[in-house]
């Protein structure tokens, strides 16, 4: 078999049957709770499986097998399952696509920007250039918040210039200090919470 199926890559995997299972969720119609659930959870999948990749022993083919397992699974996790969540919601009228390919264009540059450059620096990585992809698994949940308070046009009006400045903070050069330590614990509590409001509220 192709491909590497030790516990390196498990969680990355797992971070991908979440995303499959969101878009199915989103374009099926169910409660977009949980489509919004999905993305999270693949966040959380995703802020673990480097730490837990890093101390599993690993030859270089594994090691070059990670980095580009990771960048396949970001893409349908924090590109393709966010649109598909953008569309369940009700931004599916014809002049959102514009917004929806600049999203996915800035997301798939930001990857591979990582892969080219960040990623092939000597030494570990301290810094991020441009917005992490991932970081879509707390931001867009987070501001869909506001569509329990805010009338449904302004509401989507907000939500699209949200969308639209994640794409542009994610190709922008600016430096974004690497979540380490209690930042780990920050970042997964943050999601559980919002996961629970979600399942109850939304």
């Amino acid at each position: 078999m192709i491909g590497k199926w030790n516990r390196s890559v498990i969680l990355t995997y797992m971070g991908l049957a979440s995303a499959v299972a969101g878009i199915f969720f989103a374009a099926a119609g169910y409660r977009i709770a949980f489509a919004f659930v999905c993305l999270m959870l693949a966040g959380i999948f995703d802020l673990f499986d480097g730490p837990v990749a890093r101390k599993v022993k690993r030859n270089e083919e594994e090691k070059k097998f990670g980095i580009e397992i990771d960048s396949v699974v970001d893409a349908v996790s924090f590109i393709a399952l966010p649109i598909a969540v953008f569309t369940s919601i009700g931004m599916n009228a014809l002049p959102f696509v514009i917004l929806y390919v600049l999203y996915a264009i800035s997301g798939a540059a930001r990857l591979a920007y990582f892969n080219a450059v960040d990623a092939d620096s000597e030494g570990p990585v301290k810094y991020y250039t441009g917005l992490p992809v991932t970081y879509s698994a707390l931001i867009f949940p987070l501001f869909y918040l506001l569509s329990l308070i805010l009338e449904k046009n302004i509401f989507m009006i907000i939500y699209a210039i949200v969308i639209a400045a994640v794409a542009i903070l994610q190709v922008l050069k600016i430096k974004i200090v690497k979540p380490k330590g209690i930042a780990y614990v920050f970042f997964g509590l943050l999601a559980i919470v919002l996961i629970t409001v979600f399942l109850i509220f939304m």
